[in-house]
């Protein structure tokens, strides 16, 4: 009878069978180890039998039957220490070979006891108690060698020595029934501490399973916890934490021969799908847009989400290969996406910066990127632009920009100019709008968005609205008392209450009446939050100040943000005065006046240059204009004293 192969295929598997597997398979490595002892120790006591009995017993019993079991005994451990695969153990198999090996187990001890037995008939005492010892010795050193089968050890046991006893208790001495007995005892304690051993072992093994299992689940818990710690839960993206632990482990390599290029991504347009849409739709937005940079991402390729519509990008390679990626990618969000009902279409900018060129250090490369985004956004918005030496002399006019305002003597460096708002009917001026201007000892003249610009990456926006506040306040000591003064506020003024307290506070401070003031915002102070924005602008009407939108036209402001919010006054982009020479572009012109005139909003028209162009708005029906046709922004003394063109005539 031959045992099945160790790694045969193995039939379906039960759940039962798969949770005892550990234990089985332990089991059966344990044994392995004990069966070479064992054959080896009975060809050995066999063997040394037949040589105490030569002479005495006929060579059948000497020579042949010992041979034979001796053979089957070396095939038997040939059998067992042949090499196996551990990956391949099959548990099925392993079942078997065991129940095969009690099998083996009984009818070899039982053959191997009745030789030992038919040899008893030959030879004196000596001879005899020969006999007894090789039972005696060999099934104990049976029992422990099958220690880690206990079914295998009982059968032997109770087969040989039952034999054993029987026979003594029929054809032997006194003394060999004494000793027969005594070895049934020895047996039976054996067979105790084998159970109890047993025990042990499989409550061991039971143990280093458990261990085993705790081990393996904290092992994927730990990585579960890595992977979610450097994923994005909303795209499935890399994270931000995940895209500049990646940008180390590239400037750790220091390769001149292997250069790397890194991106940054933004979304355009995604705002106003957020707000108009819900936050619940902008996430799906998002999600639509990680499955497609997933899709872009290869093993020279890496994309992360860092935060919110903004994208990281890693490409191995140099700047040519990370612009093909970057276009890729611009190509791909570009396609409208499916929201439920509604098909959205946004695009994305971005910028590149490479390596080493554009920086040695995470921060400059970041830096560099984000900077030629921020170009991207504001002159080729769609694309991806690399960070260039022209990007660079931007860079360094920037850092000198942040170098004179944090040096710069606000109070003395920064003015105020106004232009004219001016009456349609009566071509008098009805108001004026507040510019600022900033005068650098260093680098002179400086554009208000400039200023603006710097002041809020360097986080004093506050302090730069709220001294040329002052100087507005000042100055209106010295206009008509019933000429109103319009003063713009950028977003960051509308989202910081501290601003708009300020701006209270000074108000009420200067005994100025509030009524007098006129707040411009843009669109782009509604679309950042515009709860926040509508708070704001609620807490500066309740002081009797007029809210008027600027630049309406070339934003995101619906008809229902426009019927929420507390405004008085539209004010038209100057764009639309060049869409005044043609038809088309009047009969937009005339619907926005209708649509302001429907929200009881005032209208002024901006960018007027010329006499068509202030004539078509007039016939438009807008009542206020503003352009440099009319005036450019002066001190006040120039502006209060200026001649308009066409006043005369209109008087």
């Amino acid at each position: 009878m031959r045992a099945p192969d160790l790694v045969s295929p193995a039939p379906a598997a039960t759940v039962g069978a798969d949770a005892r597997r550990p234990l089985i398979v332990a089991q059966f490595l344990n044994l392995r180890r004990q069966i070479a002892p064992l054959y080896l120790m009975l060809s050995v006591n066999a063997a040394a039998l037949a040589f105490t009995h030569q002479n005495l017993a006929p060579p059948l019993l000497t020579r042949a039957i010992p041979l034979m079991l001796v053979l089957a005994s070396l095939a038997r451990l040939f059998h067992w220490v042949r090499p196996i695969d551990l990956q391949a153990i099959d548990i099925n198999a392993v079942t078997r070979r065991m129940h095969s090996t009690t099998v083996f187990a009984v009818v070899f001890s039982l053959a191997f006891v009745l030789w030992a037995l038919w040899l008893d008939r030959y030879g004196g005492p000596y001879e005899h108690g020969h006999v007894a010892i090789f039972i005696a010795v060999t099934v104990m050193g049976v029992v422990f060698c099958l220690g880690y089968l206990p079914r295998s050890a009982h059968a032997v046991t109770y087969s040989v020595l039952g034999i054993f006893l029987a026979y003594c208790l029929y054809n032997g001495t006194p003394v060999m029934i004494a000793i027969a007995i005594n070895i049934g005892l020895v047996g039976i304690v054996v067979l105790k501490v084998l159970r109890d051993s047993f025990a042990s072992f499989v409550e061991l093994e039971a143990s280093r399973q458990a261990l085993e299992i705790e081990r393996a689940s904290a092992h994927r818990l730990s990585e579960e916890n890595a992977r979610l710690a450097h994923s994005d839960a909303l795209t499935g993206l890399p994270n931000r934490r995940y895209f500049f632990a990646r940008l180390d482990a590239m400037l750790a390599r220091d390769r001149a021969d292997a250069p790397f290029c890194i991106g940054v991504i933004d979304l355009d347009r995604f705002k106003p799908v957020n707000d108009t849409l819900g936050h619940a739709q902008g996430d799906r937005l998002l999600q639509a847009v990680g499955d497609r940079l997933r899709a872009l991402c290869t093993a020279e390729v890496t994309i992360a989400r860092l935060g919110g519509d903004e994208f990281g990008l890693i490409v191995e390679g140099d700047m040519e290969a990370a612009a093909r990626v970057g276009q890729q990618i611009c190509e791909k969000i570009q396609h409208p996406i499916q929201l439920g009902d509604t098909a959205v279409a946004v695009g994305c900018s971005g910028g590149l910066a490479s390596w080493p060129e554009a920086g040695s250090s995470a921060h400059d490369l970041f830096d560099r990127a984000d900077f030629a985004l921020y170009h991207a956004k504001k002159k080729h918005r769609g694309t991806c632009v690399r960070f260039s030496g022209t990007l660079e002399k931007l860079i360094r006019s920037e850092q000198a920009l942040e170098a004179a305002l944090q040096t710069a003597d606000l109070d003395r460096e920064l003015d105020v100019v106004f232009q004219p708002v001016v009456s349609t009917r009566t071509m008098e001026i009805s108001g004026l709008e507040a510019l600022a201007r900033w005068s650098s000892p260093t680098l002179g003249p400086v554009p208000a968005e400039m200023l603006f610009t710097t002041a809020e990456r360097l986080g004093i926006a506050r302090t730069i609205t709220l001294t040329l506040f002052g100087k507005v306040l000042a100055q209106m000591a010295r206009m008509p008392a019933d000429m109103r003064v319009s003063f713009n506020l950028a977003p960051a003024d509308i989202a910081d209450p501290e601003t708009v307290y300020g701006l209270l506070t000074m108000i009420d401070v200067s005994g100025k009446c509030a009524d007098r003031l006129i707040f411009e915002i843009t669109e782009n102070s509604l679309i950042h939050d515009p709860d926040v924005a509508r708070g704001a602008l609620e807490q500066l009407r309740t002081a009797g100040a007029r809210i008027a939108l600027d630049d309406f036209g070339t934003g995101y402001s619906s008809l229902s943000t426009l019927h929420q919010l507390p405004l008085d006054i539209l004010k038209i982009d100057r764009s639309f005065a060049a869409r005044l020479d043609d038809p088309v572009g009047r009969r937009l012109v005339s619907a926005i006046r209708t649509l302001a005139r429907t929200l009881s909003l005032s209208c002024v028209f901006e960018g007027i240059e010329t006499e068509i162009q202030l004539m078509e708005a007039t016939l438009a029906g807008y009542d206020y204009v503003q352009g440099y046709l009319l005036a450019k922004p002066d001190t006040l003394d120039a502006v209060l004293n200026i001649q308009l063109p066409g006043r005369s005539a209109a008087a």
